[in-house]
Formats: structure tokens, sequence, C-alpha cells
């Protein structure tokens, strides 16, 4: 026979489930409060933890965009996308209005000509100049190139190898190993080419991906070995979700879990005032994702094919990108 619950009991049945964004708030507060403070290589100076773990479930087009403050999902999109065409200079996503890649090529091309020029000018020109561009613009073999063209080289002879003209397409063997082989434990993505880390403009921090079938659910783990956590976190939870979606579209599959590894996972010295100010904000809303086409392939996708509905974020806050 059933016996009555408590009033504890009862009470401890009907608490409300925490929202999916508290993990990251807790995850800025313990950093902030607790975090080693330590001189970085930029300069400015973090206070860091290592080994730090999110979970958010993507069941029903729930996607990990914060609420405590705006993040610009058109432009994390933007750049997905970008990604996947393996180009490595920034044109084409200063051509649609997308800065994140910018300030290092403008760093260098500052310190090498003397030449202090203003970055939105900086940006117009490589849109504008094709040869500027192609001198200024390029980042080395950034994440979409190791993603989509990683270099494979075979003997020339006399113990000489030779780059073969095109490398591995890692994100075309994944699709293909998700629809024949689900069960694999090497559904991965790196983009760690320890050969070709020195020619990059910023080693690639969203390091390794790797997927995982179950119950008709595709689930995906990002290890970030290095996280800013208050600019750059926000934006690698939702392409982790993004490709999650994607994939699972692309072989019949249903959205699963985002499991987020961090490495060295910090916040930097000159970003007090953005912490405070979101760690003082209350999270709400559950805004979802949509992709309303089925592109040939995981390339053939568009900024159009992509619409977030019920996100209402508190204000923006703006802060310093260390480069």
């Amino acid at each position: 026979m059933a016996t009555a619950a408590s009033p504890s009991e009862s009470r401890a049945g009907h608490q409300p489930a925490a929202h999916p964004e508290t993990q990251y708030l807790d995850l800025m507060r313990r950093i902030w409060a607790h975090g080693d403070e330590r001189v970085d290589r930029t300069g400015v100076g973090t206070r860091s933890v290592f080994g730090a773990q999110l979970r958010f479930d993507l069941a029903g087009g729930a996607v990990p965009l914060l609420t405590t403050k705006r993040v610009y999902w058109k432009t994390a999109t933007r750049e997905f996308l970008w990604f996947l065409t393996g180009a490595t200079n920034i044109r084409a996503l200063c051509a649609q209005g997308v800065e994140i890649w910018t300030d290092w090529p403008l760093n260098r091309y500052r310190r090498e000509t003397g030449d202090q020029i203003a970055r939105a000018d900086f940006s117009a020109r490589i849109v504008a100049d094709a040869d500027f561009a192609a001198r200024w613009g390029d980042l080395g073999p950034v994440y979409g190139k190791q993603w989509t063209d990683w270099p494979v080289y075979e003997p020339a002879g006399e113990g000489l190898f030779a780059r073969r003209p095109s490398g591995v397409n890692q994100v075309a063997d994944l699709v293909e190993s998700l629809r024949k082989n689900p069960g694999s434990r090497r559904h991965i993505v790196e983009g760690w080419n320890v050969a070709e880390l020195d020619m990059m403009a910023l080693p690639p921090c969203h390091k390794t991906y790797q997927f995982h079938v179950a119950d008709g659910r595709l689930s995906g783990l990002l290890y970030q070995r290095s996280c800013d956590v208050a600019l750059g976190l926000p934006f690698n939870l939702f392409g982790a979700a993004l490709f999650i979606c994607m994939l699972a579209q692309q072989c019949d599959l249903e959205p699963g879990e985002l499991v987020w590894m961090g490495g060295d996972t910090h916040l930097y010295l000159n970003h007090a005032e953005l912490v405070e100010a979101q760690l003082a904000r209350v999270p709400y809303g559950a805004p979802t994702l949509a992709i309303t086409r089925r592109p040939e392939s995981m390339f053939d996708y568009r900024i159009e094919d992509f619409v977030v509905t019920d996100y209402a974020p508190q204000a923006h806050i703006a802060a310093p990108v260390a480069v």
C-alpha cells in the first residue's frame, strides 16, 4: 500500500530543476573566487582552474545559449560555417561583419609595418583589396584547415616526402563513420596538429571533438585545452551544440547531450566588471535551435538554415579580448 510522503519529501520532490546555465555561472564564480592567479601569454593575467565539466541536454531543440548576457549566435554560426569551408583567411568573415579573428592579423600588420591603422579600416581594406587580404589576412592552418584538409605526406624517393594534394577531410570521414559504424569509439575530429602549431595565428583552443551514438541520439564531447570563460566559452558551447545538431541531421539521429571539458579554464583579470555584472543576473528562458533545411552534405549549410526561437537574453556585456 502506498504511503503519503512526508512534507520534507514532498517539498524535495517538487524542487524545480536548476536552469542549465546555472552550471556556467557556478564555474565562473568558482574561478573568480578560488582560481589560481597567474601571468599568461597575453600579459593581461588570469584566474584559472584546471579541469572543468559542463553538460547540456539538447533534446527537443534545446541549445546552450546564455541568457545572462547576449550571445551573438549568428556570428558564432557564421564562424562555424567558415571552419567547414577549410578557409584560413579572414576576408570571408570580415565581408559578413564577423570580426572574431581580426585582431590577430591586425596586430601582426601593425607590428611589422608600424602603421597603427584602425581596426575598422583594416577590416574594410581586407574586404576591398584581395592582394592586401592575401598578404595580411591569413591565419595559417587553423581549425578549418585541420578539420577538412589535414596534411598527408607520402614517400617521394631517397628519404624524401611530398605532401599529397588533398589531405584528410576529418568531417566528411566522421559523417561516413557515424552512418556506417555508429558504435565506433573513433568518431573524432582533431585540430591539434603538432607539426603546424607554429604556423597558426593561434593554436586551437577547442581542439578535440568526440561523438557517441546511443538509442538513436548523437552526443558530443568537446575538450578545450584553454578556455576564456567570459568571452570564448559562450561561443564554444553554441558552436559545439551546432556541430552535434548538424551531424545528427545528416546521420538521421536525434541530438543527445553536449559534454564540455576544459583544461586551463580561466577568467582574465581585466574582465572584473563583466564577471560581477553577469554573476548578479539570474538565468531564465529556454532558447531552441531549429535547422530548417537538410542540405546534401555538412558543407552545404547556409546561415539562413538556422533559426533560434525563445531567446530573450539580458543586455550584452562588453569586455576586451586578450590577444
